[in-house]
């Protein structure tokens, strides 16, 4: 039996065998989604078709187009995960996902028990060993605050410094900020010139003012900017955004005839 990709056929007929199937599919998925995350998150471009994460008994993942067979083997993951990646900060898509993948593998392991007749006791005691165990979210959420602690007060250093030249206007304004605190009043006048010369630029979300004191990106697609607040982009998570879409742009690339 070859369990080690999606063309492979597995069939488990028992018990633990479907919760040894549902052992290593979660631990393939956690494994993108935590130590192979740059890897899986290359792998998903947004400028790509509709692609799912698929997690394999074999405790291997893989980044790939949905089934063509219809109906497929097995339920299918969740579609299109990559079009939402840079909509949102890089740790609630990769929740987002999390939760997407705890749902497929639930399904995947009750297919396999309607398929080989599981009784209620069957089920039940399926049920009570997967629920034994963390779910993916919880693994990935827990691994998500792990590292936003450890990169925290690297973070605290940095952060002034992102976007100053490029998206996002607040970073620089802040930068200003802090350097022109305790000058006397001719530097005092520069600090606010850049809240003067875009004074009159509305945040594409909410619509308010540009404030020198707030984190602004600006949306490669359309050029409309946005409070980093409105769009859940913070200056950490923009110093790894190549082009940046805003929601409403990356809705038009998700709507396809």
């Amino acid at each position: 039996m070859d369990g080690g990709g999606r063309g492979g056929v597995y069939n488990p007929r028992t018990v633990e065998e479907v919760y040894r199937d549902y052992q290593g599919r979660r631990n393939g998925l956690i494994k993108a989604l935590t130590t192979d995350v740059e890897r899986f998150y290359r792998q998903c471009d947004p400028e790509k078709e509709n692609l799912c994460l698929y997690g394999f008994p074999s405790e291997q993942w893989e980044v790939n187009l949905p089934a063509e067979e219809v109906p497929p083997e097995l339920p299918e993951p969740a579609l299109g995960i990559n079009f939402a990646r840079d909509g949102m900060p890089e740790n609630d898509w990769l929740s987002l996902v999390a939760v997407h993948s705890d749902a497929w593998l639930l399904s995947v392991a009750y297919y396999f028990g309607a398929r080989f007749g599981f009784d209620k006791s069957d089920r039940k005691r399926l049920f009570n060993m997967i629920n034994d165990l963390p779910t993916v979210f919880e693994v990935v959420a827990g691994y998500c605050k792990k590292q936003t602690i450890e990169k925290s007060s690297i973070s605290n250093h940095s952060s002034t410094k992102s976007k100053s030249n490029t998206k996002g206007r607040g970073s620089e304004s802040q930068m200003k900020y802090t350097k022109m605190q305790g000058k006397d009043e001719e530097d005092d006048e520069l600090e606010y010139e850049d809240e003067d010369e875009h004074g009159d630029t509305l945040c594409g979300a909410c619509g308010e003012n540009y404030a020198s004191d707030e984190f602004w990106i600006c949306c490669d697609i359309c050029e409309r900017w946005f409070h980093g607040k409105c769009v859940k982009i913070t200056p950490a998570r923009a110093e790894h955004i190549k082009q940046y879409k805003c929601p409403s742009c990356s809705s038009n690339k998700r709507a396809r005839p």
